[in-house]
């Protein structure tokens, strides 16, 4: 297995000697998920940190009415978890699924542990994750509150462009807060207008 991906990753943000480079991979376990696959239910504890290299997951929520709300997605390259349930070891509130066959690697939060323990640059790597992670939710929510569907729809094709055609529209529409119906008319204006 090519952990090539996930080592320059991971070099956006800290270098890593050849031993360290052997340490950390060596922590990572391979996991292959098929189409629709979970690899987290509501209400488990999570205990990994999923690091997609092939394929597509979804983070998402589903309320008492059976209305699922899509937080977040990660195509290769992109790390998910249940931040709340990684970190508070407490059971998570989110599903992740796999929308495609999907290869990611694992680290297990006991292995992120060791990893700050053996090599303490691994915690600055991972403040840097999580405190863009942070901006990026906080941002989303004040788009929720203030930004037009049009306007979302426009700010996820930034985010995520090598998904804008690849997903399907009920998963985009979940993502921005609006109706399937919606976006099919937004996108046919937005195509007009060009």
């Amino acid at each position: 297995m090519s952990f090539q991906l996930i080592l320059d990753n991971v070099s956006k943000h800290i270098r890593l000697t050849e031993a360290e480079m052997e340490l950390f991979t060596s922590y990572l376990l391979p996991k292959k998920l098929k189409k629709k696959e979970l690899l987290l239910q509501q209400g488990e504890v999570c205990k990994y940190s999923a690091f997609v290299t092939s394929g597509c997951l979804r983070g998402y929520s589903i309320d008492k009415n059976g209305t699922e709300h899509v937080l977040s997605f990660a195509p290769a390259d992109w790390w998910m978890a249940d931040m709340y349930s990684l970190i508070s070891q407490q059971p998570g509130v989110l599903n992740i699924e796999a929308l495609e066959e999907t290869e990611m690697l694992l680290l297990s939060k006991v292995n992120q542990e060791k990893l700050y323990a053996e090599i303490p640059k691994f915690e600055r790597f991972f403040r840097i994750l999580a405190e863009k992670s942070l901006v990026a939710n906080q941002q989303r929510l004040i788009d929720r509150l203030s930004l037009t569907g049009e306007e979302r729809y426009k700010i996820f094709c930034n985010r995520y462009p090598t998904l804008i055609n690849h997903l399907p529209q009920k998963q985009i529409a979940a993502y921005i807060g609006v109706s399937p119906e919606f976006l099919s008319r937004a996108r046919a204006e937005m195509a007009k207008a060009r």
